[in-house]
């Protein structure tokens, strides 16, 4: 009874087996040779990256994203040589994918800016840079967002969507900056001596650049004061040391050349009827 039950099992096998064994067999060769070559692409592709010294961020990142896809595609190409009807299937996943990207689009564009950010590098690990409205030491950047560290230490975390998009100061791509100031003598004081006081200061501050050379100038004729522009290139390290020692030179060096700082002032005169 026993040998029949296997032969009648047998008998229907068989012809599964044809239909379905040669499918299944293939499919498994095509998931084999399938990651076995993606393996390959994804290693030809990271050397490529390091060849190219391509961000450490960016390498991690395009290497997971080409073996994800490559992957679906040959899964996908697997269920097809099974006769699995893949029409419905891309069209469910599409349409999955499609709610997904509705209900993630602030994510999504974060993504692709943190993506622009780390192909065209717009800044570096380390910049100082001023964007979105805060100021401070890039950290870190990160595919969704980027962390910025304030002069007073505070963690700033802005998304990079707006990063990628907005407009940005880079404090640190160039190696020189330019410092201003605006120096205010009273009326009546002698600004050729004052111009002298300001140049003097300035050649005397080693960190001060001669190339190019520093320059003061009468700016304006202003209400209280009469204001001499001044603008001097220094290392864009030096940049705050050399603009708050400015500041107080000039204070200790006006007062013992007699040189008047003057404030805000209003004369009012009074007039009696009699």
């Amino acid at each position: 009874m026993n040998t029949d039950k296997l032969t009648i099992y047998l008998v229907k096998l068989i012809p599964l087996m044809e239909k379905w064994g040669l499918k299944l067999l293939g499919a498994v060769v095509v998931l084999i040779i399938g990651f076995w070559i993606i393996k390959i692409i994804t290693n030809q592709t990271q050397k490529l990256m390091n060849k190219k010294k391509m961000d450490e961020s960016l390498k991690g990142f395009l290497s997971g994203m080409i073996s994800i896809l490559l992957k679906t595609l040959v899964i996908i190409s697997a269920l097809g040589m099974m006769g699995v009807e893949m029409t419905s299937f891309i069209a469910i996943l599409g349409a999955a994918g499609l709610a997904v990207g509705m209900a993630l689009s602030g994510t999504l564009q974060n993504f692709a800016g943190g993506v622009m950010i780390l192909i065209f590098k717009p800044f570096r690990v380390g910049d100082f840079i001023e964007a979105q409205g805060y100021m401070g030491v890039v950290k870190e950047i990160q595919i969704f967002v980027t962390v910025l560290t304030t002069p007073d230490n505070k963690t700033i975390i802005i998304p990079n969507g707006g990063l990628a998009t907005g407009s940005l100061t880079n404090f640190s791509v160039q190696p020189s900056r330019r410092v201003d100031w605006t120096v205010g003598i009273a009326y009546g004081d002698d600004y050729d001596k004052a111009r002298n006081v300001v140049l003097d200061i300035l050649k005397n501050d080693k960190r001060v650049l001669s190339d190019p050379e520093p320059f003061v100038a009468l700016g304006e004729l202003a209400d209280s004061s009469v204001n001499l522009t001044v603008r001097a290139w220094v290392k864009a390290e030096d940049y705050w040391g050399v603009f708050f020692d400015f500041n107080e030179k000039v204070y200790k060096t006006f007062a013992k050349e007699n040189l008047n700082i003057p404030f805000p002032q209003m004369d009012v005169h009074v007039h009696s009827e009699s």
